[in-house]
């Protein structure tokens, strides 16, 4: 089976002012599909600088990223925003939903790039809010939410799409503990559904639910284990 992402040698570099950050270097990794991998670390390990690349957000300095057997880096300006809208769905830490609009709204604005039509927007919308809990908070605006509604908006609207890979970057970091874990089952349910999720945190208790544990430390991958506690249990 071949993965559904594969990098070689991938290595990042940031001028700041006249000092050179090496983010990243040299990192090689297979992910395949259906897997859920926890990308671990400190603070400035890499772990975000990897995401953001993975997700097509940023390019790196240099190395191969291969996506589906494609590779990125021949990519067009078009195929990428495609890959990006369609094939991954983001849940970032900070929610990103837009104060104006409706969680509705919020929703289906992935699928106005997709070019769907406005009833098609509306029912998918409202299956995937449905799907995570929320079919009662349609017309409610962001800041009419608790953290964990909104975290709950930020998923459905990564999920909209039905995207193969969900890439999350500290989905529990604004979110209480009991919040925290109803947001994990979501994941939990998401990987059941053939979803492949990769999860960027620092907390290892978030790390536990993953089935697979990448450890990076100063742009470099330190460990890459396999989660017994996980892979033990029956399916």
């Amino acid at each position: 089976m071949d993965p559904i992402i594969s990098v070689r040698d991938l290595s990042k570099t940031y001028i700041m002012g006249m000092e050179k950050v090496h983010a990243l270097k040299s990192v090689s990794l297979d992910i395949f599909r259906n897997e859920y991998v926890a990308l671990m670390g400190p603070s400035g390990s890499g772990k975000s600088t990897l995401m953001n690349l993975l997700g097509c957000l940023d390019t790196p300095t240099s190395g191969e990223y291969f996506l589906n057997n494609q590779l990125v880096s021949e990519m067009s300006d078009r195929e990428l925003a495609t890959v990006r809208n369609k094939e991954i769905g983001f849940v970032f830490q900070t929610f990103n939903l837009l104060p104006r609009l409706t969680t509705l709204e919020n929703v289906a604005l992935p699928l106005i790039y997709a070019g769907m039509s406005k009833s098609q927007r509306t029912e998918l919308a409202e299956e995937t809010l449905e799907a995570v809990g929320l079919g009662d908070r349609m017309t409610h605006k962001p800041n009419e939410l608790s953290g964990g509604q909104r975290q709950r908006v930020a998923i459905a609207r990564a999920l909209v799409n039905h995207p193969s890979i969900i890439l999350a970057d500290e989905p529990t970091g604004n979110l209480d503990t009991k919040t925290s874990l109803e947001i994990m089952a979501i994941f939990d349910d998401l990987h059941a559904a053939g979803n492949t999720i990769i999860l960027v945190t620092h907390e290892p208790d978030i790390a536990e639910y993953a089935h697979r544990i990448v450890r990076l430390r100063d742009g470099l991958i330190e460990t890459d284990e396999k989660n017994m506690r996980k892979v033990a249990q029956p399916s």
